[in-house]
C-alpha cells in the first residue's frame, strides 16, 4: 500500500489542476477559437490540410467555408490508408492507434485515429481531471493508497499492416498507460486485455478480490456483470465486504439511471462517489463535476474544437453547425467535433442538451441515428430512460436491459413500440409496467402522445420478458461481447429486435 504522504502528495497535484479548469470555465468561448486556431496551424502541411487550405484560416468562419462537414463515411478512405501505413494525411505526428467503434447504430465498426496527442492530451488528461474535481468534492480521499479495478477491451494488430493496432478503446488506454499507473491497476495487463471476456471476467474478479480496490473505471452494465462475479466467488453479501475502502466509480458509456438502484444494493451506504464521465472513441469530451450531478462539464481546452447541429434542422453532412458561442440550453444537438487526432468537422453520432451556459455543461440526450421515428413520434433515448426508470419506480423493477423498435403498420392498422426487457427483478405484473411505461412516454414527449391518441398511429407498445442473458447472447452473436460495446436500446429499424427475439425464442410481432 502507498504511504498516506504520498497519497496527500497526489491530492494536493490534483487540486493544482483546479486552477486550469476554472480558467478553462471562465474563458470557454476564447479557449475554444485560440484551440480550433491551434489545431488548424499543426496540421496546414498535412494532405487534409493543404487541399482545405489551411494555411488560409484565420477564424471560425473561415474554418467553416473551407471544410465540409464529415462523417465516417465519408472520412473512411483517408482512414484506410492511414491503417495501411500512410501517414501525415490528417494528422502531422504518427497515429498507429486505432479506437474500434462497436457500430451499435449501423452494426459496422469504425476505425477512429488515435494519436499520441490524443492520449495523452485529451484522454488521459481527461481521467486526471476528474480526479481533480473528485479530490475537490471529497478532499479527505485516501484514493491513491489503493488500486484501481479497469475493466477494458483487447487489441489486435492490424492485418493490413502490422505496425498499427486496433482495439477497444479503454483497451488502447491500457496499453500506453504510464508505469506509475500500471502498478497501481488490476487485473494485470495481460488480463485486462484478454479477448475471450466470459473468461477474462473470471480471472478479473480472482485477481481483484486480493487486492485493496479504491477506484473502478468502466461502462455500468459491464462492471454489474463483474461485481456479480465477484460476489459469487467470494460469497460476500456486498462489495464492500470484498473492498472496505473502495471509494469511486468512474463510469460512463450508458446512462447510469437503470443501475443506480443495483448498484446500491450490492454497494451499500453512501462511501462512495458515482462520477459520470463522457469518454467516447473519438475523445473524452466532458465530465461530472458536482454531486449531485448538474450535467457534465464540457472540456474545451482538451484538444477537441466543439460545433454543434440543432436536430430539428439535421439532415446530416448538409447541416449547417454552429459554435459554441451560439448554443443555447435545452436545445436538442448533434455533436461535431475537430480534433488533435485529425477528425475534422465530424459528425459523431451523439446528440446533447446544455444543462448551463456558464460554465457549460451538457446533458447526453442520445444518437442522431439511435432513435425511433417510425411515425413521428421522435422517440429518444432520453424519453426512454426517462419512462423506463418511471415504470421500474412504479412496479418496484429493476431493470438489467431493454431495446425497443417499431412495429411498423400494416393492412391499415396502427403501429406500435416493440420492447424486450430483460429484469434483474421483474414487475409484478408486466401489463402494468407496460402501462406506466406508456403513460410517462405520454408525459415527456408531446410527440408521442400525439401518434398515441385513440391509437390512431400507435398503439399502445408490446412488451417482452426477456430470458436471463438473452442481451449477453444477442452481443455474443455479434462478436461484440465485453469492452465497451453497449446494447442498443432504441432503433429505427427492426434487424437487432427480431435477432433478439429468435433469441428469446419468440416470433416478432411485425410478422404474426
Amino acid at each position: 500500500m502507498l504511504f498516506s504522504p504520498i497519497n496527500n502528495v497526489i491530492v494536493w497535484k490534483m487540486k493544482r489542476r483546479m486552477q486550469r479548469l476554472e480558467r478553462m470555465m471562465q474563458h470557454s468561448v476564447a479557449i475554444q477559437n485560440k484551440l480550433l486556431l491551434g489545431l488548424v496551424s499543426k496540421a496546414k502541411g498535412t494532405k487534409w490540410g493543404k487541399k482545405h487550405k489551411y494555411s488560409k484560416i484565420k477564424n471560425y468562419q473561415d474554418f467553416v467555408k473551407s471544410v465540409p462537414l464529415q462523417d465516417y463515411e465519408s472520412m473512411k478512405p483517408v482512414i484506410e490508408q492511414i491503417r495501411k501505413g500512410k501517414q501525415n494525411l490528417l494528422w502531422p505526428t504518427e497515429i498507429k492507434w486505432f479506437a474500434k467503434s462497436s457500430g451499435t447504430t449501423s452494426g459496422k465498426s469504425k476505425f477512429i485515429p488515435v494519436s499520441h496527442e490524443a492520449i495523452e492530451e485529451n484522454h488521459f488528461a481527461g481521467g486526471k481531471d476528474l480526479l481533480a474535481f473528485y479530490t475537490k468534492l471529497r478532499p479527505e480521499t485516501t484514493l491513491f493508497t489503493g488500486y484501481s479495478l479497469r475493466l477494458g477491451g483487447s487489441t489486435t494488430f492490424n492485418s493490413k499492416n502490422h505496425e498499427t493496432y486496433f482495439g477497444d478503446l479503454s483497451a488502447v488506454l491500457i496499453e500506453n498507460f504510464p508505469f506509475w499507473v500500471e502498478i497501481r491497476s488490476t487485473p494485470s495487463q495481460s488480463v485486462a486485455l484478454m479477448e475471450e471476456w466470459e473468461q477474462k471476467i473470471v480471472l478479473i474478479a480472482e485477481e481483484a478480490i486480493k487486492q485493496d480496490v479504491t477506484s473502478m473505471w468502466g461502462v455500468n452494465s459491464w462492471f454489474l456483470v463483474l461485481l456479480h462475479k465477484v460476489l459469487e466467488i467470494t460469497g460476500k453479501s456486498n462489495i464492500l465486504e470484498v473492498w472496505p475502502n473502495l471509494d469511486l466509480f468512474a463510469h460512463g458509456g450508458v446512462s447510469f439511471a437503470p443501475y443506480e438502484e443495483q448498484f446500491k444494493k450490492i454497494i451499500p451506504g453512501n462511501k462512495i462517489a458515482y462520477i459520470e464521465n463522457y469518454n467516447a472513441s473519438e475523445g473524452f469530451f466532458a465530465i461530472q463535476d458536482t454531486i449531485p450531478s448538474k450535467g457534465l462539464l464540457l472540456l474545451l481546452d482538451h484538444g477537441i474544437f466543439y460545433e454543434f447541429i440543432p436536430m430539428d434542422e439535421f439532415v446530416g453532412k448538409e447541416s449547417k453547425a454552429i459554435s459554441l458561442a451560439e448554443v443555447k440550453l435545452d436545445v436538442n444537438y448533434a455533436i461535431v467535433i475537430s480534433t488533435n487526432a485529425g477528425l475534422w468537422r465530424y459528425i459523431v453520432g451523439d446528440t446533447v442538451k446544455f444543462t448551463s451556459l456558464n460554465p457549460y455543461r451538457i446533458q447526453i440526450s442520445g444518437r442522431t441515428k439511435n432513435f425511433i421515428n417510425a411515425f413521428g413520434e421522435e422517440l429518444i433515448i432520453e424519453n426512454a430512460e426517462a419512462a423506463v426508470k418511471f415504470a421500474s419506480e412504479k412496479t418496484s423493477a429493476e431493470v438489467l436491459e431493454f431495446m425497443a423498435a417499431p412495429v411498423y403498420m400494416q393492412d391499415n392498422k396502427s403501429g406500435a413500440h416493440e420492447w424486450v426487457f430483460e429484469f434483474l427483478k421483474a414487475p409484478d405484473n408486466l401489463d402494468s409496467f407496460a402501462a406506466h411505461l406508456d403513460a410517462e412516454l405520454k408525459n415527456i414527449n408531446s410527440d408521442y402522445e400525439a401518434k398515441r391518441h385513440k391509437n390512431m398511429a400507435l398503439n399502445p407498445p408490446i412488451i417482452h420478458l426477456g430470458r436471463k442473458d438473452v442481451f449477453h447472447d444477442w452481443l455474443k452473436t455479434k462478436g461484440k461481447l465485453g469492452g465497451q460495446n453497449k446494447i442498443p436500446r432504441l432503433m429505427n429499424d427492426r434487424s437487432a429486435i427480431d435477432t433478439l427475439l429468435q433469441l428469446n425464442g419468440q416470433k416478432n410481432e411485425s410478422k404474426d
